[in-house]
C-alpha cells in the first residue's frame, strides 16, 4: 500500500489547469512595513456576456489606495477570468481590516470577503548599527537601453548603407554617361533602351513618351549633323536636314526625310492638341525613329582607316558591353552599401559586447525565454487544498488528473489538484500539487521525495545528484526541501541536457503539498526565479 501511495506523490508534479471561483478575495502579504504595499486581488469569473464593475476607490476602509492596477482578462472557453488589483498603503502601525466592498456583475452587487493585515514600524537601532555619511547622488547606469534603442541603431545604420547606395550611384552615373556614349549613335540608342524600360506607354504618359521621343532624335541630329535641332521648329529641322544632306553629300531617301517629319507632327499634335494615338502607331512611330537616327547615322561620310574600321564592334555588341558595365557598377554599389551596413554593425556589436560583455548583449538583443519571466508580470495565486499561496511569472493550469494517475493510486485519495507551467524539457517547469488521502496515513516526508525522483528518472531524467535539508517557509511551516542536478533526456530528439531541481514537500493532518521547480543548470535568470518564487510560499492549514 506504501508504495502505491509513494507512486502517485510522483505522478502529481506533471499536469496543470486554472482554479475558478466566482468572487476570490487573495493578498499578497498580511504583514507589511509602514508605507509598505499591499496588493489586494480580485477575481471573478463569468460568462462572455456579462458585465463587471470594480468600484473606483480612493480609500478601503483604514487603507489608502495608492495604485488601481488595470483588469486583467483571461478567456477560458466560454468564460472570461477578471482580475482586479488594488495597492494599498497605511503609514500607522497597528492592525487593520480591509473590509468587503461590493463588486456589480451583470447590475447585481457581490462583495469580497474581508481580510486582517497589520503594519509593523521599521525598527532602527542607532547603538548597535554602524552609521555611514550620506553619499553623494550616483548616476543610475541604464545599460544598453530599452529595445527602441535598437531598432534605432539599426534604421540609422540600414539609412547610411542606402545613402552610401545613392551616394555611389549618382557618382558612377555622371561616369558612365562620360564613357559610355562615346558617339552620338551609341548614345541615341542606349537612350532608346532606356526610354521602353520606363514604360511610359504602359502608364498611360503618352505625352512624356513623345516628348523623350524626339528629344532623342533631335539630340543626336544636333550631335552627329551639327543643325541646332532642339531650337528649331519641325518646319525648320526637315529644311535643315534637306540642305545639310546635299552640303555634306548625303545618301537619303525621301521615304527617311518624311518619316523622320511624320514622327515629329504626330508629337506636336500628341503635345499641343492632346492627340492620342492608337498603340499600334505608338509602335510604328517608335521603329521610324530609330530606322531614321540609323541611316542618317549610315549616310553621314566619315574617313576611318581601314584596320581601326575593321576593329569596331557592331551595335549588338556595343550594347552588350554597356550592359555588362552598368551590371558591373550596380554590383559594386551593393557590395560597397552592403559592407558599410555589416561593418557598422559588427562595430557596434563588438563595442557593446566589449562594455558590456556578450551574455548580456545576446540576453538583451537576442532574448532570453527566462529573462522575459523574470522581468515580467508575475502572477500571485492559491492553489489546490490545502492550499499552497505562490507567486509564479506565470498562472499555473490545471490538468485531468484521472488522465494522470493509476486507478491503485486514484483509490487512496480523497482529493486531489495539480498545477503546472511548462515540461520537463522546456526553459522553466514548476509543478504544485495538493491532496487528500482518505484514510490515515503516516507520511514520510524523506520517502516522498525520494519516490519524486523515481518519478523524475522514469520522465527521462538521469545521473541525478540529491541534497536534502529541512525548509521552513516565512510563516514558520516545516517541510524537506530536495535540490540537486541531474540530466535530462529530450525524448523527440534525443538530446540530453543538464538540469537544475528543488522539491518542497510539506504535510498536514492527512494532507500533501509538494512544489517542485526544474531549470537549465547555469541559467541565472532561472536561479532569480526560483529564489523569488520559494520566497512567496504560504501555506493554508488543512481543513476536515
Amino acid at each position: 500500500m506504501k508504495l502505491k501511495f509513494y507512486i502517485f506523490l510522483f505522478l502529481l508534479s506533471s499536469a496543470i489547469f486554472a482554479q475558478q471561483k466566482q468572487i476570490e478575495t487573495s493578498i499578497d502579504t498580511t504583514k507589511n512595513k509602514i508605507g509598505a504595499e499591499f496588493k489586494l486581488t480580485l477575481k471573478t469569473v463569468v460568462s462572455s456576456k456579462s458585465k463587471v464593475v470594480f468600484p473606483k476607490l480612493k480609500n478601503i476602509g483604514p487603507l489608502e489606495v495608492i495604485q488601481s492596477y488595470p483588469i486583467d482578462t483571461v478567456k477560458k472557453n466560454d468564460t472570461y477570468e477578471l482580475i482586479k488589483k488594488y495597492g494599498l498603503t497605511q503609514f500607522d502601525s497597528g492592525k487593520y481590516t480591509i473590509p468587503s466592498i461590493k463588486i456589480l456583475i451583470d447590475k447585481q452587487p457581490f462583495s469580497t470577503d474581508s481580510i486582517r493585515v497589520e503594519v509593523n514600524n521599521i525598527k532602527v537601532d542607532t547603538l548597535q548599527q554602524k552609521m555611514y555619511d550620506i553619499k553623494d547622488i550616483t548616476a543610475v547606469d541604464n545599460g544598453i537601453g530599452d529595445w527602441w534603442i535598437y531598432v534605432l541603431i539599426v534604421v540609422l545604420i540600414i539609412g547610411i548603407g542606402v545613402f552610401v547606395y545613392w551616394f555611389v550611384k549618382k557618382r558612377q552615373q555622371k561616369k558612365i554617361e562620360e564613357e559610355v556614349y562615346k558617339t552620338p549613335i551609341e548614345k541615341a540608342t542606349s537612350l532608346l533602351n532606356n526610354l521602353e524600360q520606363k514604360e511610359l506607354v504602359q502608364k498611360g504618359e503618352i505625352k512624356e513618351y513623345y516628348s523623350e521621343l524626339t528629344d532623342i532624335a533631335r539630340n543626336y541630329i544636333e550631335e552627329a549633323i551639327h543643325i541646332p535641332a532642339m531650337e528649331s521648329t519641325t518646319s525648320e529641322l526637315i529644311l535643315a536636314i534637306r540642305l545639310a544632306s546635299t552640303k555634306k553629300k548625303m545618301t537619303l531617301t525621301p521615304e527617311t526625310v518624311e518619316n523622320l517629319e511624320r514622327v515629329l507632327r504626330q508629337a506636336d499634335l500628341v503635345k499641343f492638341a492632346k492627340s492620342k494615338p492608337l498603340d499600334f502607331e505608338i509602335t510604328d512611330d517608335r521603329n521610324k525613329i530609330q530606322k531614321v537616327i540609323l541611316t542618317l547615322d549610315n549616310a553621314i561620310p566619315t574617313e576611318v582607316p581601314e584596320e581601326i574600321e575593321d576593329q569596331l564592334l557592331n551595335e549588338a555588341q556595343r550594347q552588350k558591353q554597356i550592359k555588362i558595365q552598368l551590371q558591373k557598377k550596380r554590383n559594386k554599389r551593393i557590395s560597397i552599401a552592403v559592407g558599410t551596413v555589416v561593418f557598422l554593425l559588427a562595430a557596434t556589436t563588438t563595442f557593446f559586447i566589449t562594455t558590456k560583455g556578450f551574455k548580456y548583449v545576446k540576453d538583451n538583443v537576442i532574448g532570453h525565454k527566462t529573462k522575459e519571466l523574470l522581468e515580467g508580470e508575475w502572477v500571485k495565486s492559491e492553489y489546490g487544498n490545502p492550499g499552497v499561496l505562490i507567486e509564479t511569472p506565470k498562472v499555473l493550469k490545471r490538468m485531468d488528473t484521472q488522465k494522470v494517475l493509476p486507478k491503485e493510486a486514484m483509490a487512496l485519495i480523497k482529493e486531489m489538484q495539480l498545477f503546472a507551467y511548462g515540461s520537463m524539457i522546456d526553459n522553466f517547469y514548476i509543478t504544485v500539487s495538493t491532496s487528500k488521502f482518505k484514510t490515515p496515513t503516516d507520511i514520510d516526508l524523506a520517502k516522498a521525495l525520494e519516490g519524486s525522483l523515481k518519478i523524475i528518472e522514469a520522465q527521462g531524467g538521469h545521473n541525478i545528484i540529491v541534497k536534502q535539508e529541512d525548509f521552513q517557509t516565512n510563516e514558520g511551516v516545516q517541510g524537506v526541501k530536495g535540490y540537486g542536478t541531474m540530466t535530462l533526456l529530450n525524448p523527440a530528439d534525443k538530446t540530453s541536457a543538464k538540469a537544475y531541481y528543488e522539491i518542497l514537500l510539506f504535510k498536514q493532518d492527512q494532507g500533501l503539498q509538494q512544489i517542485m521547480i526544474l531549470h537549465e543548470e547555469g541559467d541565472t535568470y532561472a536561479n532569480d526565479i526560483t529564489t523569488r518564487i520559494l520566497n512567496s510560499v504560504e501555506l493554508r492549514k488543512a481543513t476536515n
